[in-house]
């Protein structure tokens, strides 16, 4: 078995401060320690970030530019050319800033493994209900069917804070931190054109007067609608109307429950 190969790297100047790694597209894969000595000398020379394009299909590539400090950053769809039929070609951006941990040490490690790792969508909802049992639902200005009230939580921020701040910003009513109890987290397969999820329902208990109270954010919902469990179906997504129905036949001294597309992973 062979290790890197040592190439003809070049540096191609971007501007006062920016320099892109040229590879070949098909080429070898660099020695990650000649990727680091060229990184190097160009910070030296008073770059800041040295960047590289790779092919989505050229993991090995990839892995060695990881290994001389590069982070990951995202796919550029169709930026890369040839894909042998004469199309364009998905690409990964990896960058290496002046200032990032050399390669070798535990912070270089530690912030490119951070960069690589994938990374989960994160969704809070709340369930709201009157005295009688109806689930509060919105009808959102962007989809045709109604949901939850809630969103998809902020990076570094708690699913729990999220319920509350969206429900907050969108129908200008403040509930108490205490009032929201986790009661499911449902796994969401890929659904339409949305990649998959993890969905935290949050049971924030009777709540008759909300809709009273509520002023509406125009750029988000058109209106609310309090509707009976058995009646959701045909107004919300399918796993909305099985995760609600989940999550009020369960018993909330057992705890949250864990559901898949909705149902309990025995019963998908």
């Amino acid at each position: 078995m062979t290790g890197p190969a040592v190439t003809d790297l070049r540096l191609r100047r971007l501007g006062p401060h920016l320099a892109a790694l040229e590879l070949e597209r098909d080429g070898p894969v660099p020695d990650p320690e000649q990727v680091d000595a060229e990184a190097r000398a160009a910070f030296a020379d008073g770059v800041h970030r040295v960047e590289a394009e790779v092919p989505v299909d050229r993991p090995e590539l990839r892995r060695a530019l990881q290994r001389a400090g590069m982070r990951p950053e995202g796919i550029s769809r169709g930026r890369g050319s040839g894909d042998g039929h004469g199309g364009s070609r998905d690409v990964t951006r990896l960058a290496r800033l002046a200032d990032d941990p050399p390669p070798g040490t535990r912070a270089a490690f530690l912030g490119v493994l951070n960069a690589a790792l994938p990374t989960k969508r994160l969704i809070a909802q709340g369930l709201v209900r009157d005295e009688a049992g109806a689930v509060l639902l919105c009808e959102l200005v962007y989809k045709t069917e109604w949901d939850l009230p809630g969103g998809v939580v902020d990076p570094r921020e708690s699913p729990a804070h999220t319920v509350l701040r969206e429900i907050e910003e969108e129908l200008a009513v403040r509930l108490p931190p205490e009032s929201a109890r986790l009661a499911a987290i449902n796994w969401l397969p890929p659904y339409r054109q949305w990649d998959d999820a993890l969905l935290c329902v949050y049971d924030l208990g009777v709540v008759p007067d909300i809709a009273e109270r509520a002023v509406l954010e125009p750029a988000e919902l058109r209106a609310l609608h309090w509707r009976p469990p058995e009646e959701l179906d045909g107004h919300v997504a399918p796993y909305v109307a099985r995760h609600v129905r989940a999550v009020l036949a369960a018993d909330p001294a057992a705890g949250p429950l864990y559901l898949e597309d909705g149902l309990p992973p025995a019963g998908r």
